[in-house]
């Protein structure tokens, strides 16, 4: 017993070790660790990074807006993906809890009552047994032939306790329980990932809706400014100060700045509906989602996670990871398969034709039996699932660099697009002051005089045009920002009830 205790304390197949990735390079081309990209000090509402700050799992409420707040957290208390990756979680959870059972023996019990028939002969001299269990002899005419032996009816119950028991010897299921529970964990981080994703939906969702809200609002105006043109082009046509040729050209800028507003529409319900369907709601459902942009406020500090914590903090670079674990697992588990299996049953019970009889002398029996099988030809299935179980390892080694890979490259973009979403609203917003300028003077000139009303209605379509520009250079920052937050792993271990799952997930 002494070399299977000692075989039973170790595991064929290769023990897990995190791959080794250098990630002191920083986010960008010669940047260090320590390093974080300026913003464009120009413009307004300045953006600053804090390198290694904590991220909280409410990150959304940077924001400012209590409006955005209920529907985030309506979302993630509503949403149907949420409560699925939880069942998803659960299930995966107990069938590590039923893999581990496979360490423990079985007991059963089994009652069994036989009662049969036994066909009668013409001359054996063997005794017969009547119904009722009794032996009685076919010699009850003596002197005389043997009778007709009638056919034998008897009644037979057994009752057993049956042990079974499979040492693991070489940890095929240790090593089994370990895959299980990699997977397990890999879908605790895909759980992760679902709040992340849900709530950066959401987010981004409510900032388009504010955006198109006030693109409508421009776009709207500027139908107004040109039908109140029109109008007056048609009062000069009729008083012979205007040409129809000056008519015509503002009914076609009517007519294209009216086009211009079905498709923002459009897309502004649509984007309501999305925002109705992440709160786990159907479209026809009332949700407070009549967002306006001036209401969300730019976070005026950036948390930036030294690169090294990144791979901590990403789930889905952590779920790739648990899936590493299982496919190394995995290996083990094939490995143990072609080895020696070891098996223990045993049984104790009793058996009489009466059920009173069954532990009396002579009723009670017992066995026990060990079993070792090694398999010696299976036409390679074994050697064969042992080197696909190989190739999954290469494969998910080789998709968990991939996923650490794009992690630093959606980090890097993120950072590149802030940087540069800083310089374009400062543009933006310069464009927005110049055109409004104009619109001004353009105005004045037009009171006294000096310029026809289609140059009026020119600085007007220019300065209409950047009020829109304004509102996506700010869409696009507010956008950027919040997806930096999902990029850095969006706070998932700050989660009060992560720390508890975590708790209650199987103990490696």
């Amino acid at each position: 017993m002494l070399p299977l205790a000692l075989l039973a304390s170790c595991a064929v197949g290769p023990d897990y070790h995190r791959p080794t990735i250098d990630t002191g390079t920083g986010y960008a081309p010669g940047a260090t660790a320590g390093a974080a990209p300026a913003l464009p000090a120009q413009g307004a509402d300045p953006q600053h990074f804090q390198m290694g700050r904590e991220i909280e799992f409410a990150w959304w409420t940077q924001f400012q807006s209590p409006q955005l707040n209920k529907l985030v957290e309506q979302a993630l208390q509503a949403n149907p993906t949420i409560t699925s990756a939880q069942a998803a979680l659960r299930q995966a959870m107990e069938y590590v809890y039923a893999q581990q059972g496979y360490f423990y023996p079985t007991i059963g019990a089994d009652f069994n009552f036989e009662r049969q028939k036994l066909a009668g002969n013409n001359g054996g001299n063997s005794p017969g047994v009547q119904g009722n269990g009794t032996v009685i002899s076919t010699y009850q005419n003596p002197g005389g032939p043997p009778p007709y032996n009638e056919p034998v009816v008897y009644n037979f119950n057994t009752a057993q306790l049956v042990l079974g028991y499979t040492p693991d010897v070489f940890g095929g299921n240790r090593r089994q329980v370990e895959s299980l529970r990699a997977q397990a964990d890999s879908l605790r981080y895909q759980m992760e990932a679902t709040y992340i994703t849900l709530s950066s939906n959401v987010v981004g969702a409510a900032i388009q809706a504010a955006s198109l809200r006030s693109q409508i609002q421009a776009t709207q105006a500027f139908i107004d400014q040109n039908a109140q043109a029109l109008d007056v082009l048609r009062n000069q046509l009729r008083l012979g100060y205007a040409m129809r040729i000056d008519v015509a050209q503002q009914e076609l800028a009517l007519a294209q700045a009216r086009a211009l507003l079905p498709p923002l529409q459009k897309q502004h319900e649509q984007t309501r509906d999305l925002l109705r369907a992440l709160c786990g709601n159907l479209p026809g459902t009332t949700v407070d989602d009549d967002f306006d942009l001036s209401a969300l406020q730019l976070p005026a500090e950036l948390p930036l996670s030294v690169p090294a914590k990144l791979i901590e903090q990403r789930p889905d670079v952590r779920a790739a990871e648990e899936q590493l674990h299982a496919a190394s697992a995995e290996v083990g588990v094939a490995l143990a398969n072609r080895l020696p299996q070891f098996t223990i049953t045993g049984a104790i019970g009793g058996n009489a034709s009466k059920i009173n009889q069954m532990f009396k002398t002579g009723g009670p029996f017992w066995n026990i039996v060990g079993d070792v099988a090694q398999p010696i030809f299976d036409g390679g299935t074994l050697l064969h699932r042992e080197r696909a179980a190989d190739q999954a390892l290469t494969q998910a080694r080789e998709q968990y660099r991939a996923a650490v890979i794009t992690a630093f490259q959606n980090v890097a973009d993120t950072l590149h697009a802030i940087e540069s979403d800083a310089s374009a609203l400062a543009a933006a917003a310069e464009t927005e002051r110049a055109a409004k300028e104009v619109l001004l003077v353009t105005q004045k000139q037009y009171d006294v005089g000096y310029v026809s009303f289609l140059v009026l209605l020119g600085a007007q379509e220019s300065y209409q045009q950047a009020v829109v520009s304004l509102a996506q250079a700010r869409t696009n920052r507010l956008g950027d920002t919040a997806a930096l937050f999902q990029a850095l792993g969006g706070g998932w271990w700050n989660r009060e009830d992560a720390k508890t799952l975590a708790a209650s997930s199987p103990a490696r």
